[in-house]
């Protein structure tokens, strides 16, 4: 009864994949204020030119620095595991596996690509590094891979979650990182929206806005801005999560796989698992994507693809993504990780072909399957991963009801051990589900109206 699936260091990818080669319709451009494609260079404020060409690079497979894998070795290849204990306490016919991306220093699946981001920036010469980060999971991998690295880091933390986890916080700080709650009174963005509304909860897509207006006006030139879902490069660097659990399936004699599930916020996690699988279902493999947000940020399941600034001061460009309005504030829900209101153009041009099967679940749901979670697997989830936890058990119970078999594989994106307020709250009534209204939803994407609208087209094959 093998529980665990490991690979040998020798055999962790040393290439990452890179799906905007293989789109049946093509990932469009980012556009600028005018309407118009951005050229490569006018990112060069914000990213340093060589995560710039992976951002726009077509190469389906792009080459992981040597020095970049020696960091990953810490903690990759990630094990593989079964969920026997939910099997049998489901009582399902179906296998279920995960990798276990919370064996990380910082506990998530984000230093997978902050540790490539920090070296990319050090490889150009920067200094220091700006972020934002809802629950606090990006901001402390950031600031660990800049401790490796020897880069200054700042986080722009959004206020509800600053305030709700403490320990993140802390965290960052160990790791020599300095946080601030967003909005601040440390950039114009910040407060000008603190004066408007001194009691926000923040937004990331506030915390973003701060975090690039602290970068772009840094008079020495040696600071940039680092994204920690969202970007193609983001996506690129996650690809080693499905890479990996690839060569584990087979590994144990798993040739198919019927499901693959990850929660889905700005898209990285989702990506990183699914992207090679994606690219089995381009080529003819019958396999379910699923993508699963809050009902709370209903992102890809009922916002339009439009074009959209991914931050709330309008200092991104537009990118084409399912949006619900560069303005949105979330209701401040635990999972803050999830509380974006645009998701990766990857994601959304996937989506929008039909390749994946979006899917929104309440909050009390996904912390009830936590519970189910922690008392038969052990492991505390973060309330991000509750969610992905959430759809495996619907699918698990939905192939016992057909008495069919199933393999289903999904991201454990990460540990909850710094979220336990959460579950206090949960576990002692005060959780309350958060479902947008379709009244909310009108008013919110009504700032979009007059934006570039995307090409629509699909093939129409899934």
């Amino acid at each position: 009864m093998s529980v665990k699936v490991f690979l040998d260091e020798s055999e962790i990818p040393r290439q990452w994949y890179n799906l905007a080669a293989d789109l049946p319709t093509p990932l469009q451009p980012p556009l600028g204020p005018d309407g118009k494609p951005i050229s490569p260079e006018m990112l060069a404020p914000v990213f340093p030119m060589n995560l710039v060409e992976q951002e726009v690079s077509q190469e389906r497979w792009i080459d992981i620095p040597e020095e970049v894998l020696e960091i990953l070795y810490q903690w990759r290849p990630s094990p593989l595991y079964r969920a026997r204990a939910l099997e049998k306490a489901l009582d399902t016919p179906a296998k279920i596996y995960y990798k276990n991306e919370g064996v990380s220093p910082a506990g998530s699946h984000k230093p997978n690509t902050a540790v490539a981001q920090a070296w990319y920036n050090r490889e150009f010469g920067i200094k220091k590094l700006t972020t934002e980060t809802g629950a606090g999971q990006w901001g402390s991998a950031l600031s660990f891979a800049g401790a490796l690295l020897g880069i200054e880091v700042q986080v722009y933390m959004v206020r509800i979650s600053f305030d709700q986890k403490p320990f993140r916080r802390m965290m960052m700080e160990t790791w020599g990182g300095k946080c601030y709650p967003s909005p601040s009174d440390r950039t114009q963005t910040g407060r000008a929206i603190l004066e408007k509304f001194p009691d926000t909860p923040g937004s990331l897509g506030i915390a973003i806005s701060e975090a690039i207006e602290a970068a772009v006006t840094d008079p020495t030139g040696e600071t940039r801005y680092s994204l920690g879902s969202v970007l193609n490069h983001v996506m690129l660097h996650q690809t080693i999560i499905g890479l990996e659990a690839k060569k584990q399936l087979a590994k144990i004699g798993e040739n198919k796989v019927d499901v693959v599930i990850g929660c889905a916020g700005g898209g990285s996690n989702f990506a990183g698992l699914s992207f090679p699988f994606v690219l089995d279902k381009i080529n003819g493999a019958d396999i379910r994507i699923i993508p699963v947000e809050p009902a709370s940020c209903p992102t890809l399941t009922r916002a339009p693809f439009s074009y959209d600034h991914g931050d709330t001061a309008k200092m991104t460009p537009l990118l084409p993504m399912h949006s619900l309005g560069h303005d949105f504030v979330p209701p401040p829900v635990h999972a803050g990780g999830l509380r974006y209101h645009g998701m990766a153009p990857l994601v959304s041009q996937a989506a929008q072909e039909g390749l994946l099967e979006p899917m929104a679940l309440d909050q009390l749901e996904s912390y009830s399957a936590a519970i189910k979670w922690a008392r038969t697997e052990g492991f505390i989830s973060a309330p991000e991963t509750s969610h992905a936890i959430a759809a495996v058990i619907r699918e698990a119970e939905q192939a016992k009801e057909e008495g069919k078999e199933k393999t289903i594989l999904f991201n454990w994106s990460g540990h909850g051990l710094m979220d336990l307020t959460g579950y206090e709250a949960f576990l002692s009534g005060k959780l309350t589900d958060h479902k947008m209204s379709e009244e909310e939803l009108i008013e919110n994407i009504k700032i979009m109206d007059g934006l570039p609208k995307p090409n629509m087209d699909k093939t129409g094959k899934w």
